[in-house]
């Protein structure tokens, strides 16, 4: 109950001219780390997620007045962040002039050499492993297994039931279980 009158609280602040400013940045302070690591799931490199994520705070503090609170605010700056993150990557494919699998394939392979990646040979392979997924099942499982959202929330993010994620979800492990036991 306190965090929904807190989150009521904190739009009304950010609504209001005379509290806007500080009621971004402690919106930026409150959500900026998971809205980047969300980000990064998707685009995979550190420099192309900043810019996504700060794409995503100018659209949250120009479209604010737009929010409509029938659902939480972080899901309505999940969706941005999601949506800004998908037209990036859909940018850069259409910018080589390849198809988004094959962009993927080539960032999962450059993500070896990131410098600012640190996770070990596993982790590597499940990343590879996630991008052999369609777009949507990406996000059902960057969502649920690594933000451990509920379905409900990842439902108001992506405006698919919560059924057809279930699914998505499942059909996606089980992709990602065939492709590790092939290595």
């Amino acid at each position: 109950m306190k965090r929904v009158k807190d989150e009521e609280l904190l739009v009304a602040q950010l609504k209001n001219p005379d509290t806007q400013e500080q009621a971004f940045r402690d919106l930026m302070s409150l959500y900026k780390e998971r809205l980047y690591w969300h980000i990064r799931k998707i685009v995979l490199s550190h420099d192309d997620a900043d810019d996504v994520l700060q794409n995503t705070f100018i659209k949250v503090f120009k479209n604010i007045h737009s929010f409509k609170e029938n659902s939480k605010l972080y899901s309505w700056m999940y969706r941005i962040a999601t949506n800004e993150a998908i037209t990036f990557i859909n940018k850069k494919a259409a910018k080589q002039h390849i198809d988004i699998s094959e962009l993927q394939h080539k960032m999962a392979n450059d993500l070896q050499e990131d410098t600012n990646y640190s996770g070990d040979e596993i982790q590597l392979l499940l990343q590879k492993a996630i991008f052999t997924l369609p777009q949507k099942q990406q996000l059902v499982f960057n969502m649920k297994y690594y933000d451990e959202m509920k379905y409900t929330d990842i439902s108001e993010v992506l405006g698919t039931s919560v059924g057809a994620l279930k699914a998505s979800y499942f059909h996606a492990v089980k992709k990602i279980e065939e492709f590790l036991k092939s290595y």
